[in-house]
């Protein structure tokens, strides 16, 4: 599977805040990869340089294309969308499919007016007027009539309860998504997203602490329910994060082989949430 992006020792500074501290990054064509980390981690600022928002130092390709030179180009087969309630409130929703059929060469408005058909979001209605959930579906409909390879969304279902956000996911996956093209979600709920994501991203404190394909974390990583008496033995091969769960510890290790954790207690493969919780932990103490 070749790279619709790669990234090495990407820069960015803004002012004396380092915001990208030498990222290296490749994100599989045909994914749907995942970018989490916490607030202020370089989440965003790694994404608008993706697609040539903002200038960074380092090497970047995008869809065979710099985004700091070739742009214009580049957005023909790239979609942003960032949170859904971004939408200039005094826009009608006609007026909505209008800017974006103008602005992306390659916008079918049949396509988006066909699915707004089913749904109650009246074309003459102003943005102001609509639910979150109908803004939401007005947020998919565009989505579901640009044909790019790469559609990036950040934080797209911020502030919008369970439903919205499940149906949002669903529709995308189910509607949009058909194995070639590729799609980058930066979230914060990352217990929603982990069942679609066929590759992960952590990044903290500007730099990127996970790169791996989902389908190698049950490989790379392995949690354990440790019993009383073997503590010593699983301190001794060296976790990278030990918590409280069920009233025993339950420890995290990288890299170490499945015969060598199998007689310290019950095995699991962890979370996406776990494991973020302990590499970014691991990465602090480092």
């Amino acid at each position: 599977m070749t790279n619709i992006v790669e990234a090495k020792s990407l820069r960015k500074n803004y002012g004396s805040f380092t915001a990208l501290d030498g990222v290296d990054l490749t994100i599989p064509r045909g994914s749907i990869s995942g970018l989490i980390g916490p607030n202020g981690a370089g989440k965003t600022t790694t994404l608008k340089a993706l697609i040539g928002l903002c200038d960074v130092d380092g090497e970047l390709m995008v869809a065979g294309r710099d985004p700091r030179v070739a742009r214009h180009k580049l957005m023909r087969d790239v979609c942003f969308i960032a949170d859904v309630g971004i939408l200039p409130k005094w826009l009608k929703v006609s007026n909505v499919i209008d800017y974006v059929e103008a602005v992306h060469p390659r916008f079918d408005r049949k396509k988006a007016e066909k699915f707004l058909s089913t749904t109650d979001i009246p074309a003459k209605k102003r943005i102001k007027e609509l639910s979150k959930g109908m803004v939401t579906q007005l947020h998919l409909a565009i989505v579901m009539a640009i044909e790019v390879q790469l559609l990036v969304l950040d934080e797209p279902t911020l502030g919008l309860d369970i439903i919205y956000r499940k149906e949002f996911y669903d529709r995308l996956l189910n509607d949009y998504y058909d194995g070639n093209r590729t799609i980058i979600i930066s979230t914060h709920q990352v217990e929603e997203i982990e069942a679609l994501l066929s590759h992960l991203l952590f990044i903290n404190k500007g730099k990127i602490v996970l790169d791996a394909l989902m389908a190698d974390l049950s490989d790379m990583y392995t949690e354990v329910l440790v019993d009383p008496d073997m503590l010593a033995q699983a301190d001794a091969l060296g976790p990278i994060h030990i918590r409280e769960l069920l009233g025993k510890k339950s420890y995290t290790f990288e890299s170490v082989a499945k015969d060598q954790l199998e007689p310290l207690g019950e095995l699991h493969t962890p979370t996406v949430a776990d494991l973020f919780v302990a590499k970014l932990k691991e990465n602090r103490d480092g």
